[in-house]
């Protein structure tokens, strides 16, 4: 199955309205209906019980949509909810020993921060990158900074889907892109917008004009 990677949302539900799983899921289904092509339920803070319920409710709206839903490192969840996939970071268990316990059928995807962590993810099984964070975001102040020259070298240097995330917004999205980014992925740039939908629609955009500006100028064979 070929997914979609190009606008690539990341739940915080510290972004919505009072901090709700109602608030959140309200806020999915606007971005979703915007354009979001993938979502990743990423919660901090918060109890296994809950973020199954989260997971549940948030998979309702999109299995409505028909768009793949990961879930952030944890894997008895994705299991549990029928989710399409995981997403782990650097330190937690290795893409090897989740692709064991989530199957073939489900996606693994590995945040990474060079090029040496994402050919060890492309061997390992992963399905695709989350490199960043490429700007300093509130989300995650701690982040490392990953150059501009260091994504290039890993979008050079494996053969999987590249998703860019940490500071991208509607003014810079179209750099990335033009980097060799797969995708976008975003949280304050949709959740923290007054109009949500309309944020998305607007990231869209960037992305779908990308696509034709790459069009124009491949060489007629």
């Amino acid at each position: 199955m070929k997914y979609d990677y190009a606008l690539y949302l990341v739940t915080d539900r510290r972004y919505v309205e009072n901090e709700s799983l109602e608030g959140l899921a309200e806020a999915v289904e606007q971005a979703v209906l915007g354009g979001c092509s993938m979502v990743q339920l990423r919660e901090s803070n918060i109890t296994s019980a809950d973020f199954y319920h989260a997971a549940r409710e948030i998979k309702k709206i999109t299995d409505r949509y028909d768009v793949p839903l990961i879930i952030n490192n944890r894997a008895d969840i994705a299991l549990a909810v029928d989710a399409a996939g995981i997403h782990i970071g650097q330190s937690d268990i290795p893409a090897s020993a989740v692709r064991n316990i989530v199957g073939k059928g489900r996606l693994v995807g590995v945040s990474v921060t060079s090029v040496s962590e994402a050919l060890k993810a492309q061997a390992d099984g992963a399905d695709y990158l989350g490199v960043g964070a490429m700007l300093p975001t509130k989300t995650k102040p701690d982040a490392k900074i990953v150059p501009v020259s260091e994504l290039c070298a890993i979008r050079a240097a494996v053969g999987i889907p590249v998703v860019v995330i940490g500071g991208i917004n509607r003014e810079n999205a179209a750099d990335f892109l033009r980097q060799g980014a797969d995708g976008l992925a975003v949280v304050s740039a949709i959740l923290s917008q007054r109009d949500i939908r309309q944020a998305a629609e607007e990231l869209k955009e960037v992305i779908i004009l990308n696509e034709r500006n790459k069009k124009q100028y491949l060489p007629d064979i």
